[in-house]
């Protein structure tokens, strides 16, 4: 299932398929998904905005390219430290700043995946720019105790440049998001609001500072409401061969 606008995922909860679309997705195609939901017994559900990632630890990134994320979390392997954010992020430049005047660089790309997945990161060059194991809760830190294993009904946080510390809760696990770029698959979904500029911030559990993802896409807003989806941070880790410090 691979149109663009949709996503869906298992809800252990109810043992049920839940499969989502926005407002981009036309009336004939709502129709025949409805088809298909009814004859796998999932639920349909409509969600108001449209799928985007969400380009423009939760401080402002800027593009060498052109946009702003926020960064997903400090990681290291051996004495050489990176950053990791979302994939759909690091594709838009090589260079990051930590300015949008973009005259304090941060370092370059080593590594992005998008579609598919939606990760990448960045090899700090600038050994004056600190890099703690923290997520920012605007206005505070607060330190990031290792790697947490989501689950459906888990409260949760993410920190983002353009909305701050939103909170909710964990709807789905293993979802499978249609962007127009292409599909993402194996993520976290959940009830948060986020807006651009927000993606690549980091997904926690408040109450024991582990950190669970890095934020994707979704569709709404913060004013009126919307869902977000997150890729798992230890798929990340793995994949790149790095540790939180």
């Amino acid at each position: 299932m691979r149109t663009a606008g949709t996503a869906w995922g298992h809800d252990p909860a109810t043992g049920r398929m839940t499969l989502t679309v926005d407002d981009t997705v036309g009336a004939a195609e709502v129709a025949a998904l409805r088809a298909t939901a009814a004859r796998v017994g999932a639920v349909l559900r409509h969600e108001p905005g449209r799928l985007t990632t969400l380009i423009a630890g939760g401080e402002a990134i800027y593009a060498g390219g052109g946009g702003r994320c926020s960064l997903g979390a400090n990681v290291r392997s051996g004495s050489t430290w990176y950053f990791v954010t979302a994939g759909h992020c690091t594709a838009a430049g090589s260079t990051w700043y930590a300015n949008s005047g973009q005259s304090t660089v941060l370092g370059s790309r080593a590594g992005s995946s998008f579609p598919g997945n939606d990760y990448g990161i960045v090899r700090y060059t600038n050994t004056s720019i600190a890099h703690p194991s923290a997520v920012h809760t605007y206005p505070g830190l607060l330190t990031i105790n290792g790697v947490g294993s989501p689950y459906v009904g888990q409260r949760v946080c993410r920190s983002g440049s353009t909305t701050g510390v939103r909170c909710g809760y964990v709807q789905a696990l293993n979802a499978t998001v249609n962007y127009a770029e292409g599909s993402v698959f194996g993520l976290i979904r959940t009830n948060i609001c986020a807006e651009p500029g927000d993606s690549g911030g980091p997904l926690y559990d408040p109450a024991t500072g582990r950190i669970l993802g890095i934020l994707s896409g979704g569709s709404g807003n913060c004013a009126t409401g919307g869902v977000s989806y997150y890729q798992p941070i230890a798929e990340i880790l793995s994949a790149y061969g790095v540790t939180l410090p």
